[in-house]
């Protein structure tokens, strides 16, 4: 099946590209809120990974599907200090992805661990079926 969920194969020139497509605002503040993807085929599951290391994913990630969209919503809140200097980095951030063709959306599951969100999508053969669609005339 070649139906995918990332619409451009992963590199840093395409993630750029997504970034842009998706982000309200330009600026170097934005990029640190970047969800990176990968996607894969492991036998009748679409698996995708995405990076989000420093979170709770209990208390900071959502998975939701609605429509042919699967978004990933999480907020990062991370403190970083030593002696002299102490920085809070935090945000939300977002990515949504089409679901492939046949994607049996009941089933979906996702897991984390090591800062890495994993979601399994089941792939069910998509209908063969022609609809046929009555063409009418006005009056």
């Amino acid at each position: 099946m070649s139906s995918s969920l990332a619409r451009r194969a992963s590199s840093p020139f395409n993630d750029l590209l997504d970034w842009l497509e998706s982000s309200s605002t330009f600026g170097f503040a934005t990029m640190r809120n970047l969800i990176r993807v990968e996607g894969y085929m492991d036998g009748d599951d679409y698996v995708l990974r995405a990076e989000m290391p420093g979170i709770d994913p209990d208390r900071d990630v959502d998975v939701t599907i609605e429509g042919d969209l699967l978004t990933i919503h999480g907020e990062r809140r991370e403190e970083e200090r030593d002696k002299t200097h102490s920085e809070f980095r935090y945000g939300s951030f977002s990515r949504s992805l089409r679901l492939p063709l046949g994607a049996k959306r009941d089933e979906v599951a996702a897991t984390y661990d090591a800062g890495v969100l994993q979601i399994r999508i089941p792939i069910g053969k998509p209908s063969a079926e022609a609809t046929k669609i009555p063409v009418q005339r006005p009056g």
